[in-house]
């Protein structure tokens, strides 16, 4: 964890970003989500989480779709036989609540001592009994929403300290609107909002695992962009500039201790990043008119509300309309990535392998052409003398990683089956797969090295083995 000092002018001049007004679903477009899901069921409400992974996968027209209609995607992905063994346990969950409840009680003493230390130690410290902490209880997301946005105009307009426990806010996400239930968000004296992050982690001398704490930031980002949009109406009402802090706080557990901790957290790049990774996102209603006729996600579950009557043919057929784009890093994020995994290995794609490989790999984009543009250089360069040009891309370096004594028996059949050189490569120079392209240079050079190695350990392993001993 990384704890940044703030040395920046203050931005109190700067006139606050003035996004469109939050749009709301068209009715036909709010008919046409409600059948995606199937008659009567509610939708599945976004949360941070799911947009901070949306937001590193934009390309992914399927997880925009089905989270924009609010579609269960683990009941989805349970019924298509490839369930997502992740998430949360029970004691997690409610280890997490433990120490939310212990962070917040009397009135958030805690952390609001922890605030005022870590983040503006300036300002008056907050006294006992003198921070406001306003009712936000009302009526469905959108009446929450809009209480939360008085709130904070109203503890903005009378200065001190406020806090705000789960404010709800909205953000637009592929044209529709998202709800969000940040753990707290604080109004400090000078009108400045800071969210708050409470994790169950532990922060051990001073530091907590750099993995965790990169989640838990991009998370909170999601929750200071929603909070820049009631920020602009605000300094519209008021005429006074506003500004959402873009250093968080992270609550959490010391060392081995039920005791709270906290440490500030410059969230500036995953501003940047999620705000434009969520303007690239296509919009919801178009991805759903492009869809076929018909097409469903319904589950038709039984009286019990648990039994799936629908087969999975029917539903992969129409998790399949949906253009998905898999990489690895969605094993840990999205529900569907054992069916799209599964998907993307049986096609081929040579995104399985991960995005890195991908750009390295040019206009190559199944591994069978791996493969053979492989094949060619080993055709041309039978005697594996490793002169082929390239190396200089990703390619070479993996043939050098992988390959070697360690080489498992699989890796040796790939390396004795590749295919031939396909005939008329030769007469497609523009192409990845003509023998002067430099990712086929590059696998040119790693499939002679894969060769050399594996003949090298072969010759090991044969001077290795013990002579037998002479017949008495």
């Amino acid at each position: 964890m990384n704890v940044f000092r703030d040395s920046r002018p203050a931005a109190a001049d700067r006139p606050p970003r003035q996004p469109p007004p939050l749009p709301q679903p068209t009715t036909g477009l709010r008919q046409r989500l409600s059948e995606l899901r199937g008659p009567g069921v509610r939708p599945r409400p976004l949360d941070a989480r799911a947009l901070a992974a949306l937001a590193a996968n934009p390309g992914c027209r399927r997880r925009s779709l089905l989270d924009g209609a609010g579609v269960d995607k683990a009941a989805l992905a349970g019924a298509l036989g490839s369930p997502a063994p992740f998430g949360q346990s029970q004691f997690a969950l409610a280890r997490g609540n433990s120490f939310e409840a212990r962070v917040k009680a009397d009135d958030g003493a805690d952390l609001m001592r922890l605030l005022h230390e870590r983040m503006d130690a300036g300002a008056a410290p907050p006294e006992p009994g003198a921070v406001a902490v306003p009712d936000l209880s009302a009526a469905g997301p959108e009446g929450r929403a809009a209480r939360t946005a008085l709130a904070l105009r109203e503890a903005t307009t009378a200065g001190g300290w406020t806090l705000l426990d789960h404010p709800m806010l909205t953000l637009e996400v592929a044209g529709s609107p998202a709800y969000l239930e940040p753990d707290a968000v604080v109004v400090h004296p000078d009108g400045g909002w800071t969210v708050v992050e409470i994790k169950s982690f532990p922060m051990i001398d001073g530091a907590a695992d750099p993995a965790k704490v990169g989640a838990a930031a991009r998370q909170a980002a999601v929750y200071a962009l929603a909070l820049e949009r009631v920020a602009a109406q605000v300094a519209a009402a008021t005429g006074r500039t506003v500004p959402v802090r873009d250093r968080v706080l992270l609550v959490c557990p010391k060392d081995f201790a039920n005791l709270p901790t906290a440490e500030a957290v410059d969230v500036r790049k995953q501003l940047a990043t999620t705000r434009r990774q969520l303007q690239r996102l296509t919009k919801v209603e178009e991805i759903a008119g492009q869809l076929p006729p018909g097409t469903t996600f319904d589950l038709r579950l039984a009286d019990d509300g648990k039994t799936v009557t629908r087969s999975a043919e029917e539903l992969a057929e129409a998790v399949e309309a949906v253009d998905a784009a898999y990489a690895p890093e969605c094993l840990a994020a999205c529900e569907l990535a054992f069916h799209c995994r599964g998907r993307s290995r049986a096609a081929g794609a040579v995104e399985s392998l991960g995005r890195g490989v991908r750009g390295e790999l040019g206009g190559l984009r199944t591994v069978a052409e791996v493969l053979e543009a492989a094949g060619t250089g080993r055709a041309e360069n039978g005697t594996g003398d490793g002169r082929a040009g390239g190396g200089r891309t990703g390619a070479g370096s993996l043939a050098r990683t992988d390959c070697g004594a360690g080489a498992d028996d699989q890796a040796r059949t790939d390396a004795t089956t590749l295919p031939h050189v396909r005939a008329g490569a030769d007469d497609h120079p523009d192409t990845d797969l003509s023998p002067d392209a430099p990712a086929t240079e590059a696998l040119r050079r790693a499939a002679a090295l894969r060769s050399e190695a594996l003949a090298a350990a072969r010759r090991a392993q044969a001077s290795a083995q013990p002579e037998e001993a002479p017949c008495r």
